[in-house]
Formats: structure tokens, C-alpha cells, sequence
């Protein structure tokens, strides 16, 4: 049941199997308000912090995934709300743990950005990404345009923003915006899929990983190179990496514990 207190979503915990499911609730069209937001950004880091869980998912309840923001919020909002929207949206990539979208009919404007700010997505055949704030007099202000042109490119995110242009899924999947791409009936087991891949490696390793690619995505060739090896330094002390190396060699699965 939906949390009387959150603005149009829930979270499902499931210490069980290490999961955690953030699920926009306001079907057909998962219209995101804009407390919504600030509540996201909220579940999103109290979900980081608990130490039960290993993967979050981010997913939406009917045939749409978000159309976008309420509209007429952006000119009811205050300034400052105004002023965080990039930063709540950003929630999942701060997360330390992987998190993981589920995509299917729409996701436009911010429901595409929270997407984006996601570090796998995987999409129903069904699914159209779409930056439409031009129509609006408008541009993407939650992040969208900066993180879609890191992955593909200059000249196609000005294809999709200055056009408002529609990208179906398959090309999503050409383009390296999607992760992976299936039937609209197998979405929720290719999800469940990737979390119990993501479950079986160690935890730490994996949390180093995200946060060592997120900070050099910028950085020169050399510094990435460099910090890449300062990380794998530290990792070569865990716990987790003698017992990845002693199962190896024993024909074994490891059993990690994220020290």
C-alpha cells in the first residue's frame, strides 16, 4: 500500500532478497509533482543508508513509466524548489549502491532525467524517451540534456532536446541509452534478472566501482588512471577480494560480505 505521506510513489523493502523498489504510484501517466521530487531524493538516500539492502530498482505502477512533470508546478514553485530539481533528480547516481530502472511506455521530461541519473536501464519495447520542454518554451532542468550528451553525444542530444524528438526503445538500445531492451511482458524478470546478477558480486568492489566511474567521467586519462589504481589498491586489503581470489581457486562461489 502506498505511504499516505509520499506524493504519488512507495517504497517496497525486501531485506530478503537484499532488494528495495521505489515505484512511482500515480497511474496511467505517473505524473511527478513537485514535493515528489524532494520526497524521491529522501527514499532514494534512506535506502542508501540501509544496510539490508543491496539493490534498489526504480519502477512504475500501469503502462507508462512518467509522462513528465505537473506542468503547472514549474510556475507555482518557488525559487529555491526550482533551484534543487537538478539535485533531487541526481539521488540515484549519488547512491553508493547500484540502481537500476525499469522503463516502459513513456518516460519523458523528468521521468527520462531520473532515468538517466540511473546506472542501468532496461526497457520495454514499448518505451519512448523524450526530452519535451521546447514545446514548452522550456529546457531540460533536471540534468537531462548534460547526462544524455555524455552518452550519446553532442549531436544527437541536440537532435532530441532542440527537437523534442521521441527515441523508441530499440534505438535507445543503439544509441547506449539503454542498458537492455525486451518484451513488454518480460520487463519485471529481466529486472529481477539483473538484481540477482548485481546481488552476487561483492558489495564493496561494486560500490567503489560505481563511485570510481561516476568521478572520472570527466577527468583526463591520466587521472582516471590513477585513482582507478589507488581504488584497486585499497580493494586489494578487503576481505572480499581474498575470499573472491581463495573461491576462484577452489572451483567455489565466493561468499562476500561487503568488507
Amino acid at each position: 500500500m502506498t505511504d499516505p505521506e509520499l506524493d504519488g510513489f512507495r517504497v517496497e523493502r525486501d531485506p530478503a532478497r537484499e532488494r528495495a523498489d521505489i515505484v512511482l504510484a500515480r497511474p496511467p501517466m505517473n505524473v511527478i509533482s513537485m514535493p515528489q521530487r524532494d520526497q524521491l531524493r529522501r527514499a532514494f538516500e534512506s535506502l542508501d543508508e540501509d544496510a539490508t539492502i543491496r539493490v534498489i530498482v526504480l519502477r512504475a505502477e500501469g503502462p507508462h513509466f512518467s509522462s513528465g512533470g505537473y506542468i503547472r508546478g514549474f510556475l507555482e514553485a518557488s525559487p529555491e524548489q526550482v533551484s534543487r530539481l537538478a539535485w533531487n533528480i541526481a539521488a540515484p547516481a549519488r547512491c553508493a549502491k547500484p540502481v537500476i530502472a525499469a522503463n516502459r511506455g513513456f518516460a519523458f521530461g523528468v521521468g527520462f532525467e531520473i532515468s538517466l541519473a540511473c546506472d542501468f536501464r532496461i526497457v520495454s519495447e514499448t518505451c519512448e524517451y523524450a526530452l519535451p520542454e521546447q514545446r514548452l518554451g522550456q529546457i531540460p532542468g533536471s540534468g537531462g540534456s548534460a547526462r544524455l550528451q555524455k552518452i550519446v553525444g553532442i549531436t544527437r542530444t541536440k537532435d532530441i532536446v532542440m527537437r523534442s524528438r521521441r527515441i523508441p526503445a530499440r534505438q535507445a538500445l543503439d544509441w547506449g541509452i539503454a542498458t537492455e531492451c525486451v518484451a513488454d511482458d518480460a520487463l519485471e524478470a529481466a529486472t529481477d534478472a539483473l538484481v540477482e546478477e548485481l546481488r552476487g558480486f561483492a558489495p564493496l568492489a561494486q560500490r567503489t566501482a560505481k563511485r570510481l566511474l561516476n568521478e572520472t567521467e570527466d577527468a583526463l586519462l591520466s587521472a582516471a588512471i590513477d585513482l582507478e589504481g589507488h581504488c584497486y589498491s585499497r580493494l586489494r586489503q578487503s576481505e572480499d577480494f581474498r575470499e573472491g581470489v581463495e573461491a576462484f581457486h577452489a572451483k567455489r562461489k565466493p561468499r562476500f560480505h561487503g568488507v
